[in-house]
């Protein structure tokens, strides 16, 4: 069920209407039956593996908090991790493994039999089993004490804005939200109403529409000129920002409609001056679980220069194998890490450089990390990483004619003059909304303060704009999120 599909346009009224019409204390029940109904929307057979997730990591954390000794709680956390994980590197991993063992022995031309195996990806196990270690773990560490009421439990794991795509939610945060009586709230409904408005906006009207002209230069890799896969990167970069900031926008307006405040996921991100800035603004609750449970114990910065250099690697390292078993994602992940790296030597001469000109400085350090930030996304979307490989030897010569290139990548893509001034006018929409979040504030608190004509104005504009762009798109064409496959 997806947030941009007519189904999802019917459960979510339904699942709003019945919950604020039963009392406080059977609303948990009417929640976890319509997050495992979102859930086995895709397959049935998917909820043994979330409900196996759900009841190891409930009875570890209560093994936990009910054990005497240090050794056996350390006894506990070792099981209620290694489960999950397992059963994470099983159902996401073990493919990949097995290729690259079969690769590995074929190049060293040793004759071996490795098994064809042909598992389903779990929609949203990685955001699932991220959720359920970062419960266990905090138990452990005492953050809060071991959820009892295990429907409670399985609810704050499959809690249906969130499930498939995120935000990867902390049980500090959102399991006590479950405890507490909800009231109606006009204000909240109306700031949850545009969140969702503006997340399928980003998803449907810019998202789905450019990804037909960057799946025509990336599914072929010989059809396209250089200048081409300069254009087509690009509009990833949009369109993945699009995709997965709109999922996020949806999910959080969808429980905000049922009272829950769920944290948030992108800050805009392309405004980063480094990096490091834009590890804090992409992905936050993916980047945050990574630093809090992985970075920081490894010792984070507070160890020598060599040792915080391997810690940041291997930090980025796991990131990329989070988001896909696939050597395309690896590299992904070991560039941004080594960018850090760099990053370690350059903050105090950056620090220095152009002192006496901070806007021409924040202008060149944002020109700087956003080209960076692009051309790492052609590991990402490229199908192999011959393909990444092959592309990036290929883009110096988009530099030969850039003017004329340009012309012919347009035309390679089947972009008319038509859709480039649909595609730059949406650009300039996303990039105007970026900017006021990053200067002013959320601009949804900041249009909530406004008259009424004006908050009328934009939200109708905003909603004709989402179904203009659903009724215009050809039958049959509803995409999935792109990381749903993560």
């Amino acid at each position: 069920m997806l947030f941009n599909s007519w189904q999802y346009a019917v459960f979510l009224p339904v699942v709003l209407a019945l919950y604020w019409a039963l009392p406080q204390k059977r609303r948990w029940v009417l929640l976890l039956v319509a997050s495992y109904i979102f859930y086995m929307s895709w397959s049935a057979k998917l909820m043994a593996l979330i409900l196996t997730t759900t009841a190891t990591s409930y009875a570890a954390a209560l093994l936990i908090s009910r054990a005497k000794t240090q050794s056996r709680k350390k006894l506990w956390l070792t099981l209620g991790v290694g489960i999950s994980l397992a059963m994470l590197f099983v159902f996401k991993y073990l493919n990949f493994a097995v290729g690259l063992c079969a690769s590995v022995l074929s190049f060293l031309h040793i004759p071996a039999f490795v098994p064809s195996l042909n598992l389903l990806l779990p929609v949203g196990i990685s955001f699932y089993t991220f959720q359920t270690l970062s419960y266990v773990i905090d138990v452990y560490r005492g953050a809060l004490p071991a959820e009892k009421h295990f429907g409670i439990y399985a609810l704050y794991v499959s809690f249906f804005p969130q499930l498939v795509a995120g935000p990867i939610e902390r049980a500090v945060n959102l399991l006590p939200q479950f405890h507490v009586e909800h009231k109606p709230n006009a204000d909240e409904w109306a700031h949850g109403l545009r969140l969702i408005a503006w997340g399928l906006f980003k998803k449907v009207a810019i998202a789905d529409f450019i990804g037909v002209y960057v799946d025509a230069a990336y599914n072929d890799i010989n059809a396209c000129g250089p200048m081409a896969y300069v254009v087509a990167t690009a509009l990833f970069a949009v369109q993945i920002y699009c995709d997965f900031s709109g999922y996020s926008d949806v999910a959080i307006g969808s429980a905000k409609l049922l009272g829950f405040k769920l944290m948030e996921n992108f800050n805009a991100p392309y405004f980063a001056r480094s990096i490091k800035e834009f590890w804090r603004r992409w992905h936050i609750s993916l980047s945050t679980w990574f630093s809090d449970y992985v970075y920081i114990p490894l010792g984070g910065s507070r160890v020598s220069v060599s040792r915080h250099l391997a810690n940041l690697v291997i930090t980025f390292l796991l990131s990329g194998l989070w988001h896909g078993a696939k050597l395309t994602f690896v590299l992904w992940g070991l560039c941004h890490g080594l960018l850090l790296c760099l990053d370690v030597f350059l903050l105090p001469k950056r620090e220095k450089w152009l002192k006496n000109a901070p806007r021409l400085k924040a202008f060149i350090e944002t020109a700087v990390t956003l080209v960076l930030v692009v051309l790492l996304w052609i590991p990402f979307r490229a199908n192999s990483l011959s393909d990444a490989l092959t592309i990036f030897a290929r883009l110096p010569y988009a530099l030969s004619a850039p003017v004329q290139g340009f012309t012919v990548a347009l035309e390679t893509l089947g972009i008319t003059s038509a859709v480039l001034i649909r595609i730059i006018l949406s650009f300039a929409a996303l990039a105007a909304c970026d900017a006021v979040r990053r200067y002013k504030g959320q601009p949804f608190e900041i249009l909530a303060r406004q008259k009424s004509p004006v908050r009328f104005a934009v939200s109708y504009a905003l909603a004709f704009c989402v179904m203009l762009a659903i009724f215009t798109q050809p039958a049959g064409t509803v995409a999935e999120f792109i990381y749903f496959q993560f």
